[in-house]
């Protein structure tokens, strides 16, 4: 069995794996979803939040377990997975990204966004530069977001999402090939995503090759909108 830590993307919380979590607990796994600084119960101002803090919070659970875990990032959230398995590689049994940023050393994610030319977002992004923050305009949320999620999901998007802090999204990835390299990493390519595109998916996980590729035909919440795929996928990757 294993210990999944989960780890949302931009402007959710650990809710948003609301049906993923039961599912992997009934297959006797134990599965720990957590919000980010700045997201759900764990409330900041945005401006104030650093990569340092997301990396602190990331490790703080990794470290309370009694096993190295499955790390799971989804899209933004990718980038503060990536800096946590850098930091506690040894804590790291593998990593899964999930439509997520799989960025390099010395990379920032913000090239990756706008180059993408699939995504939504870009076009629906409010950013706050003096108060640190972007936020997705909320007429977008269900074509970028949530396009094949029920209408109770994105009800549920419409009432908690929250703005991004602005600093993580801006910081270089600081990786080597002994730490983050070491760990054995898988991808699961949304193949009809509008928030981080099918394309930009493929281009990251081919520039920074995976040990394996798993491919759904879901927009960007597939925890939402295909769970019992999603479940079964993220066991079959953790081994």
């Amino acid at each position: 069995m294993s210990t999944f830590i989960l780890v949302h993307g931009s402007w959710h919380g650990a809710w948003c794996w609301y049906k993923i979590v039961p599912r992997l607990e009934a297959a006797g796994h134990t599965a720990i979803a957590i919000d980010l600084p700045g997201h759900g119960r764990n409330w900041r101002q945005p401006g104030e939040v650093t990569m340092q803090d997301y990396v602190d919070a990331i490790g703080s659970v990794i470290e309370a377990q009694d096993e190295p875990v499955v790390l799971v990032a989804h899209s933004r959230g990718g980038i503060a997975t990536t800096q946590a398995a850098e930091a506690y590689p040894e804590r790291i049994r593998k990593l899964v990204y999930l439509a997520a940023f799989l960025i390099g050393d010395g990379e920032t994610v913000v090239p990756a966004f706008m180059s993408d030319t699939q995504s939504l977002i870009m076009p629906n992004l409010l950013v706050n530069r003096d108060e640190g923050w972007d936020m997705l305009k909320s007429e977008a949320f269900r074509e970028a977001l949530y396009a094949d999620c029920c209408a109770d999901d994105v009800a549920l998007g419409h009432a908690l999402l929250t703005p991004e802090p602005a600093k993580p999204t801006s910081t270089p990835m600081r990786t080597t090939a002994e730490r983050w390299g070491s760990i054995p990493r898988s991808y699961i390519h949304l193949r009809n995503d509008r928030a981080v595109g099918s394309a930009l998916q493929e281009r990251m996980f081919t520039a920074i090759p995976c040990e394996r590729v798993i491919a759904m035909d879901t927009s960007h919440s597939a925890y939402f909108s295909a769970p019992d795929e999603l479940t079964r996928n993220l066991i079959e990757l953790a081994g």
